[in-house]
């Protein structure tokens, strides 16, 4: 019987795919939590040379219908590569404090079907590490909730957009489509 002595080793994440890593934007090398799930998004592993949205989400906000309006938007383009993340996040003071409640109001009120995380600080300096990114890139930190992002397929901001704007004007749209 013969033994081999392993001299090296690489990471297990490079194993299984050390491109994603490498090819990875900076803005991605991040890990945010799924919602109603145990499992963590790698941003590099899942969304690294796609376009995306980011958005801070909320469930008794004013704005909280623009979630079908995400969804369509998602809906329209994912084929072309579209990804959405939507993060909720209390503060703004309007976020359930239960997670299962969060994820009834996407889910079952609004059908949402792209990624959503667990709830997370997106403003300041307690902001989740991948917003504070958003915020320096963008050169505008969310002032309220459901203020979106478009990130190209190379991880760049390409356009950042207020709460009042909403998923169907012609702004972001076209912004989603120079993405693309």
């Amino acid at each position: 019987m013969s033994h081999v002595t392993l001299r090296w080793a690489l990471p297990l994440c490079m194993l299984v795919s050390p491109l994603a890593f490498a090819d990875c934007a900076d803005i991605l090398r991040h890990e945010l939590q799924a919602l109603r799930s145990k499992d963590s998004i790698n941003l590099c592993e899942r969304y690294a040379g796609k376009p995306l949205v980011i958005v801070n989400t909320a469930s008794f906000c004013g704005y909280t219908p623009q979630f079908k309006g995400l969804e369509a938007v998602f809906q329209r383009y994912r084929e072309r590569g579209l990804e959405v993340i939507g993060v909720p996040s209390n503060d703004f003071r309007q976020e359930a404090q239960d997670k299962a409640a969060i994820a009834d109001v996407c889910y079952v009120n609004y059908g949402v079907t792209f990624a959503m995380t667990e709830p997370q600080r997106i403003t300041g300096s307690a902001a989740h590490p991948f917003y504070r990114d958003l915020t320096e890139q963008a050169g505008q930190a969310p002032a309220w909730n459901f203020h979106k992002y478009v990130l190209d397929r190379d991880g760049k901001v390409v356009g950042s957009f207020p709460s009042k704007v909403s998923p169907e004007d012609p702004e972001f749209i076209k912004a989603i489509e120079l993405a693309l």
